[in-house]
């Protein structure tokens, strides 16, 4: 990380809040809409999207990422490099230094000691962490004094921006959670619902997958900002009530990943009130297969691919000829126009990480045909394919609820039948879906489907900790509260070595090298995800709305301390 680049990244955010007013409140309040509704406030125990950006307006990490994907201290006083010293030569350590007299909403001091609570809170071994993946490598977390940590890695950690770096990895505080360590996390509702935070708002009430009530946090480090007095983050619907609620009705301020054809976008813009904003960034829309029997009559616990593996999607040829048979191109014409590319990768940016696969780009049922008759199964009578056993191509197909992905999923099973698939569709509210709730069953990580489809991105731009999600030892399941994000129980000892040596590697170039073949290895080599579509990121404000600068690489709320209203 070059340090002129973090202090223009700095002076960048200090330029964006320059037309702020200077008062505290004055802009009176704000009203947000994410049609998908937040179901928890703690990022620990969800991987969903619009858990993880609500949390954001309450819980910091260390630092964050910039609109260009730069690093910037948030709770810190810098970001720590080898030039500055807080990086060591022999890249084994990290020491950050917090902020002086940083303060949580309730008054108390933010201390060292939260950090390394934070830290115990994710990795312990009777709990389950959805973040885990940013945890991996660290030997150990010290806290000489109150405003210092130092991070030891197991071995030399080139880029050791991952824990406490980003949203999906905040500071909790320590005296709020400390009786809800391992097995307790999920039944602490008041502090998952409540957390107390160091962020610009605080949380005044919480109706889970409905609406947040926040106010301006009283304490927070800028005594200018918030501009807002008070937020009402509303949720649930779908994306095109959110869409005309701030481009045609005006009753809110800023909606959310519109995920809506274009001219449906075009139409309410037309009406005046607000703009549709969007962005490229490493969002992908992609079809997960599950390598695992899928049954939810198992008992807890036996999702595994040697005990139970699929009855078909173990067999490469299977998971290839459903990549065959679907037309990208087409995919993006109906579901997003400009704002989406057909790729077959799921780290699709920055260019130094992305592959040159284009493997997937050009349909052919033909061929998709022809692999499963190599692969044993052949057209029945009804058309649906078998094999010698009498086992039949039959898959369910789960998504979350939206136009958008039920369009994706009309079209899909339509190209399946044809190679002589049986496709039976489920969409489920996305509430429930990304909720990451351990007791249901619809959630994305209990994956009680043949395949499922959503999109995933990661914060910043290197993709390091992304990629580990795909470790053997981050599958979900009974035993860590059902937070691992390896959702297809994959594991393969060659991906877990190569993201080990991704983790010693500093030089960029071959940095590069190894993120596009770990890519490769899930997607062109084995297919155990089926990228779709690179989704640029289209959200709306309203006229009267200023500050808002999209943000692709950290929480679309990345600088909500600077919005303010335009009079």
């Amino acid at each position: 990380m070059n340090p002129r680049t973090v202090l223009a990244g700095a002076t960048a955010l200090v330029a964006m809040a320059l037309p702020a007013l200077a008062e505290r409140g004055a802009s009176g309040h704000l009203n947000i809409i994410y049609w998908q509704a937040p179901s928890i406030l703690n990022p620990y125990l969800s991987g969903g999207t619009k858990d993880i950006e609500s949390a954001s307006l309450v819980l910091e990490p260390l630092a964050g990422f910039d609109q260009n994907g730069e690093l910037f201290p948030r709770l810190a006083e810098a970001v720590p490099t080898v030039g500055n010293g807080g990086v060591s030569a022999d890249l084994t350590q990290i020491t950050w230094r917090l902020q002086e007299g940083l303060l949580w909403s309730d008054g108390t001091p933010v201390t060292a000691e939260d950090v390394l609570f934070t830290y115990d809170y994710c990795t312990h071994p009777e709990g389950g962490c959805a973040q885990g993946a940013a945890f991996e490598g660290i030997a150990s977390i010290e806290a000489p004094d109150a405003r210092t940590i130092v991070i030891t890695f197991t071995a030399p950690r080139p880029y050791p921006y991952q824990a406490f770096v980003g949203a999906t990895s905040p500071i909790l505080q320590k005296a709020q959670f400390e009786n809800c360590l391992g097995a307790a996390a999920p039944t602490c509702t008041e502090a998952n619902f409540g957390p107390i935070g160091t962020g610009p708002f605080r949380v005044t009430e919480f109706r889970p997958n409905d609406v947040i009530s926040l106010e301006a946090n009283p304490n927070y480090r800028d005594p200018a900002k918030p501009a807002f007095a008070t937020v009402t983050f509303k949720g649930g619907g779908d994306a095109a009530a959110a869409g005309r609620a701030v481009l045609e009705t005006g009753e809110m301020d800023y909606a959310w990943n519109l995920q809506l054809a274009p001219d449906v976008l075009a139409g309410m813009e037309a009406a005046g009130r607000g703009k549709v904003i969007n962005a490229f960034g490493t969002l992908v829309e992609r079809i997960e297969m599950n390598l695992t029997d899928p049954s939810p009559d198992l008992p807890e616990g036996e999702r595994s691919t040697v005990r139970h593996p699929h009855p078909f999607l173990t067999d490469m040829r299977v998971r290839k000829a459903l990549s065959m048979a679907i037309d990208r191109e087409l995919l993006v014409e109906i579901g997003y126009g400009r704002a989406g590319r057909p790729t077959c990768n799921i780290v699709p940016a920055p260019p130094m990480f992305a592959s040159d696969n284009t493997d997937c780009l050009v349909q052919d049922i033909e061929g998709a045909k022809a692999l499963l008759e190599e692969a044993g199964f052949r057209p029945g009578p009804d058309g649906v394919r078998v094999n010698g056993d009498g086992l039949r191509l039959r898959v369910l197909y789960q998504t979350s609820t939206n136009a958008v992905r039920q369009d994706f999923q009309a079209l899909i099973k339509q190209w399946w039948n044809e190679i002589g698939v049986e496709v039976e569709l489920k969409n489920i509210d996305a509430s429930v879906f990304f909720g990451g709730d351990p007791g249901s069953p619809d959630t994305f990580q209990k994956f009680y489907a043949d395949v499922e489809m959503y999109a995933n991105n990661f914060d910043g731009t290197d993709p390091e900790p992304y990629l580990a999600q795909y470790l053997c030892s981050r599958i979900p399941g009974p035993e860590n509260g059902w937070q691992g994000e390896n959702i297809n129980r994959y594991c393969d000892p060659a991906y877990d070595a190569l993201l080990a040596e991704l983790s010693r590697t500093g030089e960029i170039e071959k940095r590069g090298e190894i993120a596009r073949r770990l890519n490769d290895m899930v997607t062109k080599d084995s297919y155990v995800v089926v990228p779709l579509v690179d989704r640029g990121r289209n959200s709306a404000h309203a006229l009267s709305l200023g500050g808002v600068v999209l943000n692709t690489w950290d929480t679309e709320l990345w600088n909500i301390e600077n919005w303010y209203r335009v009079r």
